[in-house]
């Protein structure tokens, strides 16, 4: 609502959808893949986070299913790799910890939505939830986006321009 004077007046503002925000443009990584493979991708792009996909079943035979299993962060990534590696106090020891699966590490207990929703239903995610993203599946568990809270604040300036 909007005060004008004495009068109120209603404004009707777009109720933007999960799908006007989310970055549809995702690189994604396997549950088998190493660690070494996610340093890579986090030292060569600006990513923060990479959905980890592959096979549903229990024991982690590829079967190509796609389905998102997982998150990985940098963060993630930060807490389990030496603060030596790429420096002359490096290790072997050090260095085998590139060795370790994605699967060891990654966020298993997700938080995600639909594309259909709206950004309130994000908003009262990031609010309730220490995430810093949200996966954004089908309804087959198929990963089709990924939505960070600057994704929305950036949607909300554009709004106001």
């Amino acid at each position: 609502m909007v005060e004008i004077g004495r009068h109120v007046r209603r404004v009707k503002r777009k109720i933007l959808r999960i799908s006007d925000v989310m970055t549809s443009t995702v690189v994604t990584i396997e549950i088998d893949d190493t660690l070494q493979t996610a340093k890579d991708i986090f030292d060569n792009t600006y990513f923060h986070h990479l959905p980890v996909v592959g096979d549903s079943a229990v024991d982690y035979r590829r079967t190509s299913d796609g389905k998102l299993l997982g998150v990985v962060s940098d963060r993630d990534l930060l807490k389990v790799l030496s603060p030596n590696i790429g420096t002359a106090a490096e290790t072997l020891k050090d260095l085998s910890c590139l060795n370790k699966k994605v699967h060891q590490v990654m966020t298993r207990q997700l938080i995600t939505l639909e594309s259909t929703a709206d950004i309130y239903d994000a908003i009262a995610i990031f609010n309730r939830h220490r995430v810093s993203c949200i996966p954004i599946v089908d309804d087959s568990s198929v990963i089709q986006g990924i939505l960070s809270w600057r994704y929305i604040l950036k949607a909300l300036e554009r709004m106001r321009k």
